[in-house]
């Protein structure tokens, strides 16, 4: 059984930094596909960023050229380094492994942002 568990959420000001982390327990040789997304109150869950084991990766217009994601694959772990930080990033955010033929979904983790 595989399980994801995210942190690293929190509040922080405009134009500030976080990172989320993601970390697989379980069965997993290598990641296919990584993501991460991202639900506000009263929307959509919808795509942040992800990465394939290949190298590709997609970033969300919104995320692009301020969000990273990257991998530590010996850590079994997933990060979204995000930087300059708006209120409109506010969201639940939640981690998404894709191990063919199966996805796997963390919890999910706060980030408020916020003066």
């Amino acid at each position: 059984q595989v399980q994801l568990v995210e942190s690293g959420g929190g509040l922080v000001q405009p134009g500030g930094s976080l990172r989320l982390s993601c970390a697989a327990s379980g069965r997993i040789f290598r990641f296919n596909i990584m993501g991460w997304y991202r639900q506000a109150p009263g929307k959509e869950r919808e795509l942040v960023a992800t990465a394939t084991s290949g190298g590709s990766t997609y970033y969300a217009d919104s995320a692009k050229g301020r969000f990273a994601i990257s991998s530590d694959n010996a850590k079994n772990t997933v990060y979204l380094q995000m930087n300059s930080l708006k209120p409109e990033d506010t969201a639940v955010y939640y981690c998404k492994i894709t191990v063919f033929p199966n996805n796997y979904w963390g919890q999910g983790t706060q980030v408020t942002v916020s003066s």
